[in-house]
C-alpha cells in the first residue's frame, strides 16, 4: 500500500496531469485530443504524463485501431479518500469528489439528450480470482448496496452466472427489478451483461467484468457502455457508483471475508 500511495501521489503531483484527469472526468479522450488541449506541450511530454497516470492506475487505456483512448479510473482516488479522509468524516456520508460535484453544479438543470457514455475502471483485490468471481455472483447480495426497492422495503438479490441468467432484485411478494441479463460468460474470467442499472427510458446499456490473475490477487476490470436518451449526470453518477461498489464495498467484502 505504501508504494501504491507513493505512485498515486506522484501521479497527482503535476498540474498538467491533474488537468488531464479533469478532462477525462468529462469524457474519454484519445492521446491526440489531449495533446491538442495543450498546444504548448509536446506530444512526447503528454505521453509521458499519461504513462505516469497509468502507472498510478488513474488512467485506463483502451486501444481502438491505431488510437489510444484514455479513461479516468477514479477507484484509487476513492481508496485514498477512504484511508486518509473517510474515517474522519464518516458522518458526512459523502466523498470529497461528490461534494465538489455538488458545488460546481449547484443550480444546474438536468436535460435529456441522445448521447453515449463509456466507463472503464480497474481495482486490485487481494484475493484469488475464484473468490472474487463467487462474490460478484453468488454472494452479490451481501455487498451490493444500491437498490431499486421502495424506501423502507427490504429486498434481496440473486445472480445466476449462466448464459441467459439474470441478476435480479426482488421485494414483497411479486415485485422486483432486473439489473442485468448474462449474454456471455467464461467463468471465472469474464461476465458480460445487458442491463439498465437504474436508468430509465430508451437506453441500451451493457457492462462487463473481467478478472485477471495477478499472483494471489485479482485485477477486476469493469467496462460499462450506454447509449440512448441519457440524462446529463448519469455518466458521472454511474462512474461514482461503480467506483463505490467495486473499489470500496466489493474489495472490502472479499478481502475481509
Amino acid at each position: 500500500m505504501k508504494d501504491e500511495l507513493s505512485t498515486l501521489f506522484k501521479a497527482l503531483g503535476h498540474p498538467i496531469r491533474r488537468e488531464i484527469l479533469d478532462l477525462l472526468k468529462k469524457s474519454a479522450r484519445t492521446t491526440g485530443e489531449l495533446n491538442e488541449h495543450f498546444p504548448e506541450v509536446t506530444r512526447y511530454a503528454i505521453m509521458k504524463h499519461l504513462t505516469i497516470l497509468e502507472e498510478g492506475n488513474l488512467v485506463v487505456v483502451k486501444r481502438e485501431g491505431k488510437f489510444r483512448r484514455n479513461y479516468l479510473n477514479a477507484v484509487p482516488l476513492q481508496e485514498m479518500h477512504n484511508r486518509w479522509v473517510g474515517k474522519y468524516m464518516e458522518s458526512t456520508g459523502k466523498s470529497l469528489l461528490k461534494l465538489r460535484e455538488l458545488a460546481e453544479n449547484q443550480g444546474g438543470e438536468l436535460m435529456e439528450q441522445s448521447k453515449v457514455f463509456r466507463i472503464e475502471q480497474e481495482v486490485m483485490i487481494d484475493a484469488p480470482r475464484d473468490k472474487v468471481f463467487k462474490a460478484l455472483t453468488g454472494q452479490v447480495g451481501d455487498w451490493w448496496e444500491f437498490k431499486l426497492a421502495p424506501e423502507g422495503v427490504s429486498s434481496h438479490f440473486t445472480f445466476n452466472p449462466v448464459p441467459g441468467g439474470q441478476f435480479i432484485e426482488k421485494w414483497r411478494e411479486d415485485e422486483g427489478a432486473l439489473w442485468g441479463t448474462v449474454y456471455y460468460i467464461n467463468a471465472p474470467e469474464e461476465i458480460r451483461l445487458h442491463g439498465h442499472l437504474g436508468m430509465q427510458g430508451a437506453v441500451n446499456s451493457a457492462y462487463t467484468y473481467r478478472l485477471i490473475e495477478k499472483g494471489n490477487s485479482t485485477l477486476l476490470q469493469l467496462s460499462h457502455s450506454a447509449s440512448g436518451v441519457i440524462e446529463e449526470d448519469w455518466e458521472e453518477k454511474h462512474s461514482e457508483g461503480w467506483n463505490y461498489l467495486l473499489g470500496t464495498l466489493l474489495k472490502k467484502y472479499v478481502e475481509e471475508k
